[in-house]
C-alpha cells in the first residue's frame, strides 16, 4: 500500500504531467488486489484479466481529468465495482435477463474472521473456499476479500464501499457468520459421506 505523500506524488505526476511511469508504479502496486477483487465477481480468470485492464484505463482517464482523488485506494476499488456491474448489465442485455443480483448485491469480528479464515486455509483447498465465497450475497464476499485477502482495515473498507466504517463492522459479523456455515455445512457432509462429497466437489 501507498505511503500518503508517496500516493500525493504520484497523483501529481498523473495529473500535472500525465506521466503513464507513475500510473505505471500505481499499476504495480495495486493490480494483484484489484484482479482477485474483480475475481470472485466472475466466472474465469479470463474475464477477471479483461475487466482489471479495463478499470486501470478508466481509472487512468479519470486520473488524467486532473480531478480530485481524497483516496486512490478507494478509487480503484469503486471503479472496479463499476466495471463488474457494467460487465453484468452487458451480459444482462445480451441474454435478455437481468442477473444483476451476481455483481451488485456489531459484534468485533476480527478474532472470529481470522481464525476462521486460517480453519479454512487448513482443512478446505482454496478452489473450495471460493465456490463457498461465490456461493454468498456479493456484499458479504467483497467485504471478506478485502479484508481477509487484501489486508484492508475496516475504514478502508468503508472508503472503497462508499459505507461507514459501523456499517462494515455489522457487514464483516454477517459474512463470518455465513461463510462459518457454509463451510461447517461442507464439514458435515464429508465426515457423513466423503463419497459424495468427493463426487459433489469433483
Amino acid at each position: 500500500m501507498l505511503s500518503s505523500l508517496k500516493e500525493k506524488f504520484l497523483l501529481y505526476r498523473i495529473r500535472a504531467k500525465k506521466d503513464p511511469d507513475a500510473f505505471g508504479e500505481i499499476y504495480d502496486i495495486y493490480a494483484r488486489r484489484i484482479y482477485r477483487f474483480i475475481y470472485f465477481k466472475v466466472r474465469s480468470a479470463e474475464q477477471a484479466e479483461d475487466l482489471t485492464s479495463e478499470a486501470f484505463l478508466k481509472a487512468w482517464q479519470y486520473l488524467k481529468e486532473k480531478r480530485e482523488v481524497p483516496n486512490l485506494q478507494a478509487l480503484l476499488y469503486s471503479v472496479a465495482r463499476s466495471v463488474v456491474i457494467d460487465h453484468y448489465r452487458h451480459c444482462a442485455h445480451e441474454s435478455g435477463n437481468v442477473a444483476l443480483d451476481d455483481a451488485v448485491a456489531v459484534e468485533d469480528p476480527g478474532l472470529v474472521s481470522d481464525q476462521l479464515i486460517r480453519d479454512a486455509e487448513n482443512n478446505f483447498d482454496a478452489a473450495r473456499v471460493l465456490d463457498r465465497l461465490r456461493g454468498m450475497k456479493e456484499e458479504y464476499r467483497e467485504v471478506i476479500v478485502m479484508k481477509h485477502f487484501d489486508g484492508l482495515d475496516t475504514k478502508e473498507i468503508a472508503a472503497a464501499l462508499g459505507k461507514t466504517p459501523a456499517n462494515v463492522r455489522v457487514l464483516l459479523h454477517r459474512a463470518t457468520k455465513a461463510l462459518a456455515a457454509a463451510l461447517e455445512e461442507d464439514e458435515h457432509e464429508l465426515q457423513a459421506s466423503p463419497e459424495n462429497f468427493r463426487r459433489n466437489q469433483g
